[in-house]
């Protein structure tokens, strides 16, 4: 398994949290989606579609966009309700034709691309005036001393680990700076908010094993001594209580 590489992690994706109805409701206020009736989202790097099928939900079209094919193919299942169409992209190539979208969203996946290649693409797929979001959902891990047990026994097994992702306040890159530096975007806004997911012990257990930057680091070797010493930590529990930190920058198409 190679770092980025979630072809044998899709069918585990489905173990992991959504993203809080809050912030997703304030960033359809600010991008303004009620006012155009032919809004369009462009979902790139949906993976297995958790972001997209909350966007489908609240009646907004969609156009998702992911490189994986087993991801892919994951979402394609999760949304076959709802009237999407998926394609084969990434966030430096869409495939989407130009000034199509009012907006695009990358919901645990910006850290993934080169900012140069995709925020110049995201311009070019953009109407006039329509923005980008990088959204997070870490863990909360500063406000439960359970979620910090947990990051201490991995960092006993693997002392120099580098997290890859994401919007958390220990890892996160500067995004706003990011955003702003290649000139194609102007006026960041950032929203926080909090968000609970009650599990059960599968579920927990299974939303650790979509990992990748942390098992691609760690071995396989490794990776079962971390998996084993959680199902040892949660084994008396019965549902599990998982705070996260909703944490989303936008910002709007330089014109």
């Amino acid at each position: 398994m190679k770092r980025g590489d979630f072809t044998k992690l899709a069918k585990a994706y489905v173990n992991r949290p959504a993203y809080g109805d809050l912030i997703v409701s304030a960033l359809l206020k600010y991008v303004e989606y009620d006012r155009k009736s032919d809004f369009k989202v462009a979902d790139v790097g949906a993976g297995t579609g958790k972001f997209t099928k909350m966007l489908l939900e609240k009646g907004l079209k969609v156009l998702s966009v992911e490189p994986n094919d087993a991801m892919r193919s994951e979402g394609i299942k999760d949304t076959k309700e709802f009237d999407v169409k998926w394609s084969k992209g990434s966030g430096g190539k869409t495939g989407l034709e130009k000034n199509s979208v009012d907006w695009v969203t990358m919901a645990s996946s910006f850290h993934w691309t080169n900012p140069n290649e995709s925020l110049s693409e995201f311009h070019r797929i953009l109407k006039p005036g329509g923005y980008f979001t990088a959204i997070w959902n870490p863990k909360n891990i500063e406000k439960s001393e359970f979620n910090l047990k947990i990051e201490k026994i991995i960092y006993e097994i693997l002392p120099n680990i580098q997290r890859v992702s994401s919007g958390s306040r220990m890892h996160a890159k500067n995004w706003e700076d990011i955003l702003i530096s290649t000139k194609y975007f102007k006026d960041v806004i950032f929203m926080e908010c909090d968000h609970e997911e009650i599990m059960s012990k599968e579920r927990y257990l299974g939303a650790w094993n979509s990992v990748n930057d942390i098992r691609v680091q760690a071995g396989e070797n490794n990776w079962e001594k971390i998996i084993k010493a959680i199902g040892e930590e949660i084994k008396n529990l019965e549902k599990i209580c998982v705070p996260y930190k909703m944490r989303a920058w936008t910002a709007q198409r330089i014109d």
